[in-house]
C-alpha cells in the first residue's frame, strides 16, 4: 500500500490532493504518497475544504470537529490531522481506492 498517512502522536497526518471543480466528491485513489480526493466544490472561498472535511468525516465515520486541516488551507496539497480511534477505517477506505 502507499502509505499517505503516518502517526503523530496522539493524531494520524492525512496527506491529501484535493482536486476541486469535479462533477462528484469522490475518492480517486493514491498516487505520490497522498491520497487523491475529486470535489464537487470549487476553491474559492473555503468551500473545497468544507466539502473535503465533509466527505472525509462521513467516509471514515468520525465527526467533523476530528478531522483539522494543519498544512494546506490554499493548496490543494494537505495534510489533515484526525483523531486516532480513525485509523482501522482509515485503512480500510485507503485499501479500497488501490
Amino acid at each position: 500500500m502507499n502509505n499517505c498517512f503516518r502517526m503523530d502522536g496522539d493524531k494520524i497526518r492525512l496527506e491529501i490532493k484535493a482536486i476541486p471543480g469535479a462533477s462528484n466528491t469522490e475518492l480517486a485513489g493514491v498516487k505520490d504518497g497522498r491520497l487523491r480526493v475529486r470535489l464537487a466544490a470549487v476553491a474559492e472561498d473555503g468551500k473545497a475544504n468544507a466539502e473535503l472535511l465533509s466527505f472525509l468525516s462521513k467516509r471514515i465515520g468520525c465527526a467533523k470537529r476530528d478531522l483539522r486541516i494543519v498544512i494546506g488551507e490554499k493548496s490543494r496539497v494537505k495534510v489533515i490531522e484526525v483523531s486516532i480511534g480513525c485509523v482501522e477505517r482509515i485503512k480500510e477506505i485507503i485499501g479500497g481506492t488501490q
